[in-house]
């Protein structure tokens, strides 16, 4: 559950109101958008009930034919249907005593609707091919991106069936509701893939990488974000992500990078060229520690002044957490405060 990080308002109200609803042993329907982490979601209110050393199962109605899905639920007996050489239990059954996870909960079929609505009710079933009933002790939580009460109208959707599953129904953030959260979210995802690729540290996101991320409309949200970061990781070069690609698809000659973007502050100095075949370098005096911590204390400056002081602003400035950058402030902050 690591991608469930964020200090965003929207973020910190939403999980707020989850926590107390996962008390409650009532079912729940979150609504969101694709890639906004409502599977995440379902499993926090999962641990954070009283049911939480029980099973959390999952279907995704989406994965499987509408033929398929009420077997898929209830099990079936042997011989209910073509194909059904053995009898077999349904998710249901698999999270008794626990939650099951309907992703997708509106592609469901009206005919397992009804049967889903008597297990709610009265926490009993009949699996396919079968009469005798199975009781079972599960919590529902529901899982769309779809306009569930528009389907109920238009006779796709049980109107009783969605009473009974709307006892709260939560609406997960989508990420451009909480862009707060994308450094934080960026640095989660750019140290995990560093790990993976062996690397001692992740890459630094260049202010314009970073301001790319913060613009970007992310209709994909955090999935989204999460593949262009790794990319972004995987493919920089000199330990500094200086481009940013949102689309793979797209030619390398017309892949939206960050030099293609407006400024919005002033552009950073250009490194001077370098000298000529067999020339001098100068070096700065002091030492390379020296010469980094003045580079840092510019930075910090710069960054401060253009934000403000808004130290969260000049984090999302410089490409760092707020926890990144309130660790370079205190290491400097006796310079900080003399100029």
């Amino acid at each position: 559950m690591h991608e469930a990080l964020g200090q965003s308002e929207a973020f910190l109200a939403f999980t707020e109101h989850l926590s107390r609803v996962a008390r409650v042993d009532r079912p729940v329907l979150l609504i969101g958008e694709r890639g906004s982490g409502k599977e995440l979601a379902a499993a926090k209110l999962h641990y954070l009930s009283g049911r939480w050393e029980a099973p959390l199962v999952a279907l995704n109605c989406a994965a499987l034919a509408p033929a398929l899905i009420e077997a898929e639920l209830f099990g079936h007996e042997r011989g209910a249907f073509t194909g059904a050489l053995v009898e077999r239990a349904g998710r249901f059954e698999a999270a008794d005593g626990g939650t099951l996870l309907l992703d997708e909960i509106g592609l469901i079929p009206i005919e397992a609707q009804e049967k889903i609505l008597r297990a709610v009710e009265y926490g009993s079933f009949e699996r396919v091919g079968s009469s005798r009933p199975t009781s079972v002790d599960v919590r529902i939580i529901g899982a769309t991106n779809a306009d569930l009460p528009g389907l109920a109208r238009a006779g796709r959707f049980k109107e009783d069936l969605l009473d009974r599953l709307s006892f709260e129904v939560l609406h997960v953030p989508p990420l451009r509701e909480r862009r707060e959260d994308i450094p934080l979210l960026a640095h989660h995802f750019a140290a995990r893939m560093a790990t993976e690729l062996g690397l001692e540290d992740p890459p630094a996101f260049s202010r314009a990488a970073a301001r790319a991320l913060l613009e970007h409309a992310w209709p994909g949200n955090i999935r989204e974000l999460k593949n262009v970061v790794e990319r972004a990781v995987y493919r920089a070069d000199g330990g500094r992500v200086e481009e940013i690609v949102f689309d793979p698809f797209a030619r390398p000659a017309a892949t939206p990078s960050v030099a293609a973007l407006p400024p919005t502050s002033p552009a950073p100095v250009a490194a001077p060229a370098g000298p000529p075949d067999g020339a001098a370098i100068a070096i700065p005096a002091g030492t390379l520690r020296d010469a980094v911590s003045r580079v840092e204390i510019d930075m910090l400056r710069q960054a401060l002044a253009e934000c403000h002081h808004h130290q969260r602003r000049a984090a999302t400035r410089l490409g760092l957490t707020y926890h990144q950058f309130r660790g370079l402030y205190r290491k400097h902050s006796r310079s900080l405060a003399a100029g």
